[in-house]
């Protein structure tokens, strides 16, 4: 008698079918999910997939992009190619203090996204939301001091010296394209 034909007759002996149990050897196992393992990882106020590799995962938060998520991840000692689940909570708290204050890690001055800085003439890199409200008010001082791109922003039209006789036609407020017919025409006359 074969091994799995012993085991059938002793759960039959024992009423393991008649009991309402399933037999559990044709359901494939599902893989144990590691305790270590996060779905999502909470660096610099923006939740980041825990399946993607790290150096992929940190272009999700606004402000850093591929070259900067690769000096993170030099600068805090971080294999590139680990995923953004298995990082321990030491890692995530050493990746956001280098956030928070790049001047302490000597990161070079062309990979930050505010150099000469229009208050203090310093360099900085600034991430998520104050990105967005540095952006809005550097704008504001563009408009209020009057300077060309100010005006070309208030203007609604292209700022770095692009064309426009083709391009930036549509969206621009209820400014009229083309030949219009006047309605006191009269008709059949061109």
């Amino acid at each position: 008698m074969a091994e799995h034909e012993k085991q059938d007759a002793v759960r039959q002996a024992s009423g393991a079918h008649s009991a309402g149990k399933e037999d559990t050897r044709s359901k494939p196992s599902l893989p144990p999910v590691d305790k270590d393992f996060r779905y999502f990882v909470r660096i610099a106020n923006t939740d980041l997939d825990g399946n993607k590799k790290i150096s992929q995962a940190l272009t999700k938060i606004k402000g850093v992009g591929f070259m900067f998520a690769n000096m993170l991840c030099n600068f805090a000692g971080i294999d590139k190619n680990a995923k953004t689940g298995y990082l321990k909570d030491d890692q995530v708290k050493k990746i956001d203090e280098i956030l928070n204050d790049l001047g302490k890690y000597n990161a070079p001055s062309w990979m930050l996204n505010r150099r000469k800085n229009y208050e203090d003439g310093k360099d900085y890199h600034i991430i998520t939301g104050n990105l967005s409200f540095a952006e809005e008010n550097d704008v504001k001082r563009m408009k209020r001091i009057r300077s060309y791109r100010g005006i070309r922003h208030g203007m609604g039209l292209p700022v770095r010296g692009q064309r426009t006789k083709s391009n930036f036609r549509k969206n621009k407020g209820k400014v009229s394209l083309g030949v219009i017919k006047r309605k006191d025409a009269k008709p059949g006359s061109v």
